[in-house]
C-alpha cells in the first residue's frame, strides 16, 4: 500500500534526507520518500502492518526533526 502524507514544519533538506533513509530501514517498509520542497512523505508499506509501520515512522521522524509533523 502508498499513501502521501503532507509534513508540517519540515525545516532542513538535510534532516529529509535523514528521515527518508531511517524510514526504508524499517521492517515492512518497501520504499519511503520524504521532500523537502513539496513537504511530503510518500512511503510504501506492507498493507498488514501499515499501521505499525506508521508508529514508528512518526517515531523516527520527531528523534531526527522534533518539531516536524505528519498530518495522518
Amino acid at each position: 500500500m502508498t499513501k502521501v502524507f503532507k509534513l508540517k514544519d519540515l525545516d532542513c533538506p538535510n534532516c529529509a534526507t535523514k528521515m527518508e533513509q531511517a524510514i526504508c530501514k524499517l521492517a515492512a517498509v518497501n520504499n519511503a520518500s520524504v521532500s523537502f520542497i513539496s513537504q511530503k512523505l510518500v512511503i510504501d508499506a506492507e498493507d498488514n502492518q501499515f499501521d505499525d509501520v506508521m508508529q514508528r515512522v512518526v517515531k523516527v521522524c520527531r528523534r531526527i526533526e522534533p518539531d516536524c509533523q505528519i498530518v495522518l
